[in-house]
């Protein structure tokens, strides 16, 4: 039996009109295929794990919802994508008919079971040369000083998320860029999110 979450009824509840029946199917699909499921929240998102390892995840958004399973690349191929401006393997879901069919749908999270189950990792993960301690930018430690919530989310975040904060906010080549982008480092390390949260399947 799944081990549901009540933060998820209220994500689906808050979702728009149209992502709620998406939002329901896609659980509905996860919970049968995989009834040693457990649901939670991930970066604000609600998530699936299995054996303690994340399993798939899906999203709603003000104009289409999203859904996408971790070794997604392994289960639906690298071509599965449908470009960055959605996260997942299924593309920009506006209407269940957008998702492939239920027993299709099964077949995947059954794939991303096996795949965990046999000790699989993400493609592209590939251990190379230790990177260098992250020096996080003075304006950046400022504002997070006066942000008690931000400075949380990334205190608590793994390195690669803070790594990716960081370069973002380095890589900007004016300096009204940069404030911009401090701004919205803090409203989206406020609420939790990581920095590519719009394009994450978890």
């Amino acid at each position: 039996m799944v081990q549901t979450d009540p933060r998820i009824d209220a994500y689906i509840a808050r979702a728009a009109e149209f992502a709620r029946p998406i939002l329901e199917h896609l659980r509905g699909v996860v919970r049968q295929a995989c009834p040693q499921a457990e649901e939670t929240l991930k970066w604000g998102m609600p998530t699936f794990t299995y054996q303690g390892k994340i399993l798939c995840g899906m999203a709603a958004f003000k104009q289409h919802a999203s859904f996408g399973f971790w070794q997604g690349a392994n289960i639906v191929g690298p071509d599965g994508a449908q470009g960055d401006e959605a996260m997942g393997q299924f593309g920009r879901l506006t209407r269940v008919a957008d998702l492939p069919g239920k027993r299709v749908l099964s077949g995947y999270v059954k794939q991303a079971m096996a795949l965990i189950d046999a000790g699989a990792t993400r493609p592209g993960a590939k251990r190379g040369a230790p990177k260098p301690p992250l020096e996080v930018p003075a304006d950046l430690a400022a504002a997070l000083k006066k942000n008690a919530a931000a400075r949380k989310t990334f205190e608590a975040f793994p390195p690669s998320h803070r790594r990716e904060y960081v370069e973002w906010l380095t890589e900007a080549k004016r300096e009204a860029t940069r404030l911009k982008r401090l701004q919205q480092t803090l409203e989206w390390l406020a609420e939790g999110k990581p920095r590519n949260w719009k394009y994450m399947g978890t």
